[in-house]
C-alpha cells in the first residue's frame, strides 16, 4: 500500500486547486493526492478517477519529484508534424500544382521521402494558416450579364 503524506500547507494548496482550477487535469490530480492522503488505495483511486493504476503511480512519482508543478500537463505531448521546417516549400508546391494536393504529396514522397496523407497535409495547411481557397471563377452567365 502506497499513500502520499501531505503537509498542512500542501493540503491547503491542493484543496484550493481542486476548487478553483479551470484545468480538469490539475483538479483530477489534486483530488487523487488528497484522497491518497486520506488512505485510499491506488486501486480505489484508479476506479474513482477512471485511469489505470500505473497512471496513479506515475502521478505519485512525479509529485515526489516536483511537488505542485507536477500537476500540470507537460508541454510537447502529441504527434509532431512531419512537415515541420518545410512550410515555405509546402506553400510553393501548393501554388505550383494549382492546389492539387495529390501532386504535393507525390513531390514530398519523391524528393524528401516523407509519406503523408491528404488529411495530414490539409491539417498542416490549416495550422500554418495557409488557405486552399480557390480564386473566384466566373461562369458563362455572369460574363454575359457584365457585358464582357
Amino acid at each position: 500500500m502506497r499513500y502520499i503524506k501531505l503537509k498542512p500547507e500542501e493540503i491547503e494548496a491542493l484543496e484550493h486547486l481542486l476548487k478553483t482550477s479551470s484545468n480538469n487535469t490539475v483538479r483530477k490530480r489534486s483530488q487523487c493526492l488528497l484522497l491518497s492522503h486520506q488512505k485510499r488505495t491506488i486501486t480505489d483511486l484508479a476506479k474513482i478517477l477512471g485511469v489505470h493504476r500505473r497512471t496513479i503511480e506515475r502521478w505519485f512519482d512525479s509529485w515526489a519529484l516536483k511537488g505542485v508543478q507536477s500537476l500540470c500537463i507537460q508541454p510537447g505531448r502529441g504527434v509532431k508534424t512531419r512537415l515541420r521546417g518545410y512550410e515555405k516549400e509546402v506553400c510553393e508546391q501548393v501554388d505550383i500544382h494549382s492546389r492539387n494536393l495529390k501532386n504535393v504529396i507525390t513531390y514530398f514522397k519523391e524528393q524528401h521521402h516523407i509519406l503523408i496523407c491528404k488529411k495530414t497535409l490539409q491539417n498542416f495547411l490549416k495550422d500554418a494558416r495557409l488557405s486552399l481557397e480557390k480564386s473566384p471563377t466566373i461562369l458563362k452567365g455572369q460574363t454575359q450579364q457584365r457585358g464582357i
